[in-house]
């Protein structure tokens, strides 16, 4: 009995301190970023979700890319014309999007502020933004992740209170691209992204992420403004995406190919060859 008096006492000391804690942050403070965030769909744009939303995916994005870097990219597409997946290869195999294509929302976004940090709960296959706004200083290592390293400060409006989250993000390893035409990031993985993340003043229902990307496989910094619309419903649901479950691709060494509906491999792409079945015993 008395063992589980002492832990008793230490659990309520421990909710003390939580309460205590809890009471000196001032979440009125923050913007209210509460919600279901989908991205914000332009009337006209064609294809899949790009990196800036206010055109077409492929060549129509305009992106400055070197002469090396666009070589690269009108491969990708080429292939993909082809039947092949191009430069989103790893997509397919249901590797993490990483920068910047994991915030191109495919799945609604969740933003979660805390003073220390803010998290961004993406709805498919990437691991949580974490944000932190702690004070910390770039560390001397850091492990590469698709996600990079983000560190953030919040920025307050005239009335005292925090309207912007400045954020820049290093610290990668890839191949990542800015979205499914398998536009291209340099291969070195020095990218660096600067935003700025605020609610719209004229509309709360609206989330801007003003991107800037600074990578070798741009001849200038890239700066788009991604915007994000809260869904009305408190309810939303929340979906479940799980990439190997649906995934009906097959990669055998550099080549992938297509399960069918009645579990046999077909080919991905017009006259393809099957794959190498030198290792399997053949059957009369």
């Amino acid at each position: 009995m008395h063992y589980r008096s002492v832990l008793g006492a230490f659990a309520l000391a421990a909710m003390s301190v939580s309460a205590a804690g809890a009471q000196t942050v001032d979440y009125s403070s923050y913007p209210n970023l509460k919600g279901h965030w989908n991205r914000f769909v332009v009337p006209g744009v064609r294809g899949q979700p790009s990196f800036d939303q206010t055109k077409s995916w492929g060549p129509e994005q305009q992106a400055p890319l070197t002469p090396e870097y666009r070589a690269v990219f009108e491969a990708s597409l080429a292939d993909q014309v082809n039947g092949g997946l191009g430069n989103n290869v790893d997509r397919a195999r249901c590797a993490p999007s990483g920068m910047p294509h994991m915030m191109v929302a495919f799945r609604g976004l969740e933003f979660i502020v805390t003073p220390e940090t803010t998290y961004i709960l993406v709805g498919d296959q990437d691991q949580p933004r974490r944000i932190f706004t702690d004070g910390r200083t770039w560390p001397k290592e850091i492990t590469p992740t698709y996600g990079g390293y983000s560190i953030g400060r919040w920025i307050a409006d005239g009335d005292g209170r925090y309207g912007v989250l400045e954020v820049e993000t290093r610290g990668f390893k890839g191949p990542r691209v800015f979205d499914s035409s398998g536009l291209p990031l340099h291969y070195d993985n020095q990218s660096i992204f600067k935003e700025r993340i605020h609610l719209d003043k004229a509309d709360a229902n609206i989330l801007h992420d003003e991107i800037t990307v600074i990578d070798h496989a741009l001849t200038r910094p890239w700066t788009v403004d991604k915007r994000y619309v809260r869904d009305a419903d408190p309810l939303a649901e929340w979906l479940e995406s799980v990439c190997t479950e649906y995934n009906a691709q097959v990669f055998v060494g550099k080549e992938n190919y297509f399960l069918s509906a009645d579990g046999f491999l077909m080919p991905a792409r017009k006259n393809q060859e099957p794959p190498d079945t030198r290792y399997f015993k053949r059957t009369k």
